[in-house]
């Protein structure tokens, strides 16, 4: 699929940007993963012949964009994944929402049910039996021409939940599919934009950073 953007890379780690619609991971469809192309990269570059490793640690959607992280060990991947269990693994991530939000900052607070079978979550009540708490912070950085452009910081990691959340506050993101009565026109603006995790061996901070893309409705505003 062409030359893939790396943001860093290590003995234990490997960052790189995940194209708009190209998966995590692969599934029956069998459409170009990054796992998979990460791997090849690291036999390529390294000249590893038969099965590299390469672990995931954590996804993004397929239709989200943005830096990635990956682990090159067993080990790094068994620390990256504590890191992630402990809170010390931040994501922060760029949207552009339909419509002019009037707040310049706040916190979502909701509890999230997701159905497996359709592939979609909602907000529920909190006593909802399998509900998980879903917290983001988020900052206006602009409004134009009826978008609001947002910095995202996810307290906590549930299924789809930027998008599920602004969109039961009435705010769903461009390109919306599934949330949106907006039928989905355009590339879904979400951007995983900075994540911030310890360096599994040295456990100095790391900061990986993906600009938003060049793109619209980003490009309005960037």
């Amino acid at each position: 699929m062409g030359k893939i953007d790396i943001l860093y890379e290590d003995n234990h780690v490997i960052c790189a940007i995940k194209p708009f619609g190209v998966l995590s991971q692969s599934d029956i469809t069998g459409s170009p993963d990054m796992l998979g192309i990460l791997k090849e990269y690291i036999g390529e570059k390294y000249n590893k012949p038969g099965n590299v490793f390469c672990g995931l640690v954590h996804r993004l959607d397929r239709p989200t964009g943005g830096a990635m992280v990956f682990a090159r060990t067993s080990k790094g991947a068994s620390r990256l994944s504590e890191s992630i269990r402990n809170g010390d693994f931040k994501k922060q991530y760029l949207c552009v929402l339909n419509g002019e939000i009037k707040t310049k900052s706040g916190t979502l607070t909701d509890y999230l049910l997701k159905d497996s079978e359709k592939k979609m979550s909602s907000v529920v009540d909190a006593k909802t039996k399998g509900a998980k708490k879903a917290i983001l912070e988020y900052e206006v950085l602009g409004v134009k021409s009826g978008y609001s452009f947002l910095k995202v910081n996810l307290i906590t990691g549930r299924h789809h939940q930027i998008r599920v959340q602004f969109s039961h506050i009435g705010f769903s993101l461009y390109g919306e599919r599934k949330y949106s009565d907006f039928n989905g026109r355009g590339q879904l603006a979400l951007w995983s934009n900075i994540i911030t995790f310890p360096h599994p061996t040295k456990k100095e901070p790391i900061s990986i950073i993906a600009s938003a893309p060049d793109i619209f409705p980003f490009n309005i505003f960037i």
